[in-house]
């Protein structure tokens, strides 16, 4: 297990100017924080390898897999009336 630190010691090392404890404190609430800080007692530790994570600024992904091809949606005259009726849909 990782050794853990307060959100205070993660802003002074991870910043030259840390963010005050109200807005570190709103990050963990907000989960800005990942890996999540835990709250034990009064306080919250983080790992020291914990990252912000701004919800304004998507995430970017690889785009090294192809996308999955869309489905179409059967119309209900399209698909049998017995298979309708065995799924519960009997129009």
């Amino acid at each position: 297990m990782d050794k853990l630190m307060t959100l205070e010691e993660w802003a002074r090392a991870n910043y030259t100017t840390p963010p005050s404890q109200g807005t570190l404190w709103r990050w963990a609430r907000e989960a800005r924080i990942h890996p999540a800080p835990e709250k034990q007692g009064r306080s919250y530790y983080v790992r020291p390898d914990a990252r912000y994570i701004d919800p304004a600024k998507p995430l970017s992904v690889s785009s090294s897999r192809p996308p999955l091809p869309r489905q179409r949606r059967r119309s209900a005259a399209s698909i049998p009336l017995v298979e309708r009726i065995g799924n519960g849909k009997a129009t």
